[in-house]
Parts: structure tokens; sequence; C-alpha cells
């Protein structure tokens, strides 16, 4: 047994470079809750993207689950955490909570182990595509295609932009973004729930023209009859995302039951961490569904690298940014892809106390 002997949560809050919105959301800065687990003395770090109320969660409620237990039995852990929050339920800032605790479990892990977590994960491939995302309703049509134009000039061949805030002004910037990316490079949109169902299945013919092949969000997330309305009527040659709020297996589940998305997104630092990751895999892969990462790549990478159905992830402005500022052991993208540092054991990352420490809330 390997004894887990304390566990630390800080809380970070990062201004974004200008304002930013998207359909349905304003935000001009970005929280992340970072925790280190520590036993025979190694660390096991995790992160999340949430309220600063994830921190309170951890401190009072499941640090304590963990310190005594051993280190070693990752699924174990796991399910302690998922039992311990039963009274809270499973979503939002729970699940965040349970899922910056797991990957620092398998960070751990892999320090104890002297391995690199896609390893003890069982890796299929050996680097994931990337889509660059951002293109943020706030930004201007200039602002715009020169945000979309930089992952093209980064080698990434696939662009994702927000749409939503104004319905009447979206194919006007859906084609200012195809004009900078031009003809080859494959285009994305994403409402976070803005449209109802007669305007999204509007504005997915209008989008057709421009080339865009993935449509995410384009009803409220869980309005899931209403995706599913939107997935058997839009363009053959355009797909439908949901999943990147799905906190506990059963939102897939759902998702995958009712045909609501023809590719699953999952988010590791709100399902679950990479065991929630896995189980999503699995459910994609009993419904023949592709998956496909929400957010937070250098994070995500080792979990990615093992999911049998993961078809690329996403790499957001706001979260490369600050996982780059943030961590050692982020690298650059290689031909549109992410690829791990096998000689780095754990997932890979370590953080850079100093330069982190004056966003410390």
């Amino acid at each position: 047994m390997t004894p887990i002997e304390a566990v630390s949560v800080r809380t970070y809050k990062v201004p974004t470079e200008t304002p930013e919105s998207d359909g349905t959301l304003e935000w001009s800065s970005t929280t992340m809750v970072y925790v280190e687990i520590r036993a025979a003395g190694k660390t096991g770090m995790g992160y999340t993207y949430g309220s600063a109320a994830v921190a309170r969660l951890i401190e009072d409620d499941l640090a304590g689950v963990l310190r005594n237990s051993d280190a070693l039995q990752t699924q174990a852990r796991w399910a302690d955490l998922v039992a311990k929050v039963r009274n809270n339920g499973r979503e939002g800032i729970t699940a965040m909570a349970i899922s910056a605790l797991d990957v620092a479990l398998w960070d751990l892990k892999g320090k104890l182990l002297a391995a690199p977590v896609c390893a003890l994960l069982g890796s299929v491939r050996d680097r994931v595509p990337l889509y660059g995302s951002g293109g943020f309703t706030s930004y201007d049509k200039r602002q715009l295609a020169d945000h979309m134009s930089h992952w093209i000039e980064m080698g990434i061949p696939r662009v994702k932009m927000k749409v939503g805030r104004e319905p009447r002004c979206d194919d006007d910037r859906v084609a200012t973004a195809r004009h900078a990316i031009g003809r080859d490079a494959e285009l994305f949109v994403d409402a976070n729930g803005a449209y109802s169902v007669k305007q999204a299945l509007t504005m997915a013919q209008a989008f057709e023209r421009h080339g865009v092949s993935w449509f995410e969000e384009p009803v409220y997330h869980r309005d899931l009859a209403g995706n599913a309305a939107v997935c058997a009527r839009a363009p053959a040659s355009m797909e439908v995302s949901n999943g990147e709020y799905g906190y506990a297996p059963d939102d897939f589940e759902h998702i995958a039951q009712t045909r609501s998305a023809d590719v699953i997104q999952a988010d590791v630092t709100r399902c679950g961490g990479f065991t929630g990751f896995a189980i999503v895999d699995a459910i994609c892969e009993s419904y023949s569904i592709p998956l496909s990462s929400h957010c937070a790549p250098y994070v995500t990478l080792h979990a990615a690298l093992a999911a049998k159905r993961m078809r690329h992830a996403e790499y957001f402005f706001d979260h490369v940014r600050i996982e780059r500022l943030f961590f050692d052991g982020a690298g650059e993208p290689k031909d549109g892809a992410l690829a791990p540092d096998l000689s780095r054991p754990g997932i890979g990352l370590e953080l850079k106390r100093q330069d982190a420490e004056r966003y410390l809330q």
C-alpha cells in the first residue's frame, strides 16, 4: 500500500486578453482550481476550470476521503469520491472537483511507477489531432479573421468559431472566417445553445454554403429532442456535437440513446477526470459514435491517447494560453496534433509556481 499523505488545493484567476463572449455568455477571466496529492515523496497534480467553490468542496469534503488511502488504487479512489458526493449530486462543481482529483491521482500513480499516464491507461495512438478554437462573438470581423487564420498558420487544419449572439450577423461572420482560412481547412461553429430548433435548422442551411462541417450545441444542451431534430434534418455534410456539459456517465448515455449528437464531446475537467473520460469512450464505443474532447488540451492529452473512439481534441484559446503559461511540459503542436513527451512520468506537466503566483486567489 502507498498511503496518500496530503491533499492541497489552490485557486488561480487569470484575466482574458480581451473581454470575450459566445452565444449565451460573456466573461473577462478564467478560474483554475489546481490540486496536488502527495504520497511516498511524489506529488501528482490535476486541475479544473470552474468556480472557486470547487476548492472549498475539495477542502471540506473530499480531501479527507483520500488521505491515508492507497494512491495506486485509482479506480477505488474514484469510486470513493463519487460515493462521498451522493447527497450533493453528481453535476456541476462536484463533478469538477472529482475530475481534478482523479487527474491528480493518475499523475501521482504515473510518477510513483515512473511511467507516462498514457502507458498506464493503454495508448491506442501516439498523437492527437487538434482543432483550433476561439473566434469569440466579441471579436470584430478583422479580429475574427486574424484569429481564425492564426490556427491555420500554426498548421492546424480545422478551426472553430462562436456564433449565436446576434443570429442576423452569423452568416456574414462565418463567411469572413471562411475567407480567412481558405477553402481547404475545416470550419466548425459553436452556438453554445443560443438558437431555437427552427433557427438552428435555418442557420445550418446558411452555414452549409460556407462549408461548415461541425455544428456544436445548436440548441440548449439538455434539450436532447431539439438536438436530435437538428441532427436528423441538418445537411448530410454537417455533424452536430453535444456533451461538453456532461458530468456523469448517464449524461452521455442519454445523448447516445437519443441520437442527439453525431459526435459526443467530453471534458476531462468535468466528466470525472481520466476515469470518467474512459467511461465516456466506452459508451461511444458501444454506440459507434465518435468522441471529441472539450477544452483543456494539455491535461486531456494522455486520456485522449488512450480513447478508442477519439477523433480530435479542442485547442481552446483561453486554456492554451493558461496552460502554456502555468506548466512546464506544455509543448507546441506539430503538424496539427499534440504528442506527449514520454520521458516525463505522469501527465508530463509541472507547475511553474513563480509564474502562476501572481494569479493566486
